[in-house]
């Protein structure tokens, strides 16, 4: 992907700053079509400013909430005109601040003042309540909140639930500009299908809109212009009430800056427009719909595994040439996506797994916003020891607990024979995935190898040593090779289950693997993996990974795999060779090093294509998952370099 519309019709309803995001897309390639929808209007008389400020003075306010960085001057100004400008800051500094993002700490600054409580970006009301629950009582304490146009009901009722005497602070309000025709010209463009792309920066603009539209009798023809536009939004409390107003954001930057909104729409939205027009025409409701809900075929029919295999990551599997090399990244939707963490906040990890159609929202969630070229499917490699009878919980924060770990050969023989049909919410989330997901896009499906998840039941959670992994292979060999046949039959039947769902591909995740010996592997767990991955059905290009397998990559590739994934402790020429050329390979830049300058992330992730040698059959990945807090204007990157170096190296360009 490269950050350019390539001349898409972009409207922005931007007013303050119409100028500058007229500027930023024209520099990113579009036609922009801008119409300001409000104006701000200080309120003249300011009388609840100056009462506020009165109150603030004589020491009767404990907390002052600000909203925004303009409503902060605006509130400052109002007050100096009846009170000195430093009586009233130094009343300011004497109460607990609490910033809503940079904005106000910008403002603040200028007074040389500090917040003591900062709401991180992106929010919504909801986040300043948590991290106001979580970090301040304001139980029986005077609460200000500096408004910004609009008041926030569920804001102030909040507040006032925790305990807390809320005044308000309205400092302006939004009106419609004084010159309409910018913004009729916008709705009749939209309505009439002539705009491709809507920016919104505020909540207002939406409401502004649709007002204007009503009144001139567009509404219906406007929401239904709507319906093959893509909707960008600026961050939570813009999407929010798009979706109050029955509208659906189709994408929303990590951060919420005018500057990333219009450069990963650039960057995004000729996929995202192709994608809804489609959906629209097979009769999708785009204005409220969700990702899973997307329609690619009318009939509903199968596309076809021989229609999905031209997907560049299938050819890659097979070691076909590509014009450019794929790229994925395993853990691609988890903890690094705000929207992950935002869903997460809603339901529990294992409701997640357990609900299909989440569990595709959020394995297309990834897709869409990294632009990646495979999906893989939204699960956990111990969900197959519960049908096994292995009590599991996954515990918030603490990871997967076993209470009564799996030792010896009573606890191996009381297990329950496999049952494929135990995990049918996976087999629904790779149906409704694949069905969702664009045909040009690969689908994995996956599960644990059978040395990482016995080690799992038999440690009873993570391990740093497997002392009682290892034990039970070195003392009660009997007992570990009949689990190990258990999971490898269960696993295979799994991995197929999922490949009859719709999974293109399927990843075996040996991630403990590496602390063992060479010889330990060929006699304990080579026989089994290579027993399970001959069982997966033929055709279906099988990854096999593991981590810490330097050691043992003659061995790992002897136990099978059309694909040997590599992590990063390894260059991947060496590994290649060692494997052999006859099979692709996966892999191999460290997770950390997205935690990297851009420049200095970029040099590695191009010194790994180099490696690859121009040498079809290389897939780019992580050599293991991406971090939790890995910045994802790093992973975007990511992808793009990728995506246009290796272009450029396939092609001769570069070597």
């Amino acid at each position: 992907m490269t950050d350019s519309f390539n001349s898409l019709n972009v409207v922005s309803f931007e007013s303050r700053r119409a100028k500058e995001i007229e500027k930023l897309i024209r520099y990113h390639g579009g036609n922009p079509i801008v119409a300001p929808s409000m104006r701000e209007v200080p309120l003249s008389e300011s009388t609840e400013a100056l009462g506020f400020a009165e109150r603030l003075i004589a020491g009767a306010v404990d907390v002052v909430v600000l909203l925004t960085g303009v409503g902060t001057r605006a509130m400052v100004e109002a007050i100096s005109t009846k009170y000195p400008r430093e009586q009233f800051i130094s009343a300011l500094g004497k109460s607990t601040i609490v910033a809503r993002g940079p904005k106000p700490i910008t403002a603040l600054k200028e007074m040389s003042l500090t917040p003591d409580v900062v709401i991180p970006e992106p929010n919504t009301w909801r986040d300043i309540l948590s991290v106001l629950d979580a970090e301040l009582s304001i139980d029986g304490k005077t609460v200000a909140v500096q408004e910004y146009g609009v008041s926030n009901p569920d804001l102030i009722e909040g507040l006032e639930k925790m305990g807390a005497d809320v005044m308000v602070v309205p400092v302006y309000r939004w009106e419609l500009p004084e010159d309409l025709e910018p913004l009729r010209g916008a709705i009749r463009t939209i309505a009439c299908g002539g705009a491709d792309i809507a920016l919104f920066t505020t909540a207002q603009q939406i409401r502004h809109l649709l007002q204007v539209a009503n009144h001139n009798g567009m509404e219906e023809e406007l929401r239904k212009g709507f319906m093959r536009t893509v909707i960008g939004s600026i961050g939570p409390t813009t999407t929010e009430a798009l979706n109050d107003l029955e509208l659906r954001a189709d994408y929303e930057p990590n951060s919420p800056r005018m500057g990333n909104l219009v450069r990963e729409m650039a960057r995004s939205g000729a996929a995202l427009l192709r994608k809804k027009r489609i959906a629209q025409e097979n009769g999708v409701d785009t204005n409220r719909w969700s990702r899973a809900e997307m329609v690619w075929i009318r009939d509903g029919t199968d596309i076809g595994r021989q229609t999905r295999g031209n997907s560049v990551f299938l050819k890659a599997c097979r070691g076909e040439v590509t014009e450019y090399t794929p790229i994925w990244i395993m853990r691609q939707a988890g903890r690094f996506l705000r929207e992950y963490r935002e869903l997460r906040r809603k339901v529990s990890f294992i409701e997640l797994c357990k609900t299909p159609e989440l569990a595709a929202e959020v394995t297309l969630m990834a897709v869409d916003r990294l632009g990646v070229d495979a999906a893989i499917i939204f699960a956990d490699i111990l969900l197959i020891l519960q049908p096994l009878g292995v009590d599991i919980e996954f515990s918030k924060g603490e990871g997967p607990v076993i209470d009564t770990p799996v030792r010896g050969l009573l606890s191996v023989e009381g297990l329950s024979d496999f049952d494929p049909a135990a995990l049918e919410f996976v087999y629904e989330a790779v149906k409704t995935t694949r069905r969702a997901l664009d045909p040009d896009i690969a689908l994995i499906g996956f599960a644990g190898a059978p040395f990482t998840v016995a080690s799992y039941a038999i440690e009873g959670g993570g391990s740093r040593s497997y002392i009682n992994t290892k034990t039970m292979m070195y003392s009660e060999p009997e007992a570990w090779h009949q689990f190990m046949e258990k999971l490898s039959y269960a696993t295979a039947s799994y991995l197929n289950r999922q490949i009859e769902a719709g999974a293109d591909a399927v990843q075996l995740f040996d991630s403990w693997v590496g602390c063992l010996s060479p010889e330990d592997y060929k006699q304990f767990v080579m026989p089994h993996t290579k027993g399970l991955i001959d069982g997966i059905k033929s055709g279906v290009p099988v990854i096999h990974f593991g981590t810490g397998t330097a050691t043992l990559l003659t061995h790992f590739k002897e136990a099978g795999g059309d694909v040997i994934g590599f992590d990063w402790r390894v260059n991947l020429d060496e590994a290649w060779e060692q494997v052999g050329y006859d099979v692709a390979v996966q892999g191999n830049l460290d997770p950390v090093a997205l935690f990297a300058p851009k420049p200095e992330m970029e040099r590695r992730a191009k010194r790994v294509i180099d490696l690859a040698g121009g040498r079809p059959g290389h897939i780019f990945n992580l050599g293991h998952g991406v971090l939790p807090k890995t910045p994802v204007d790093n992973v975007l990157a990511l992808v793009d370099v990728v995506h246009e170096y290796s272009a450029e190296v396939l092609a001769g360009d570069k070597r």
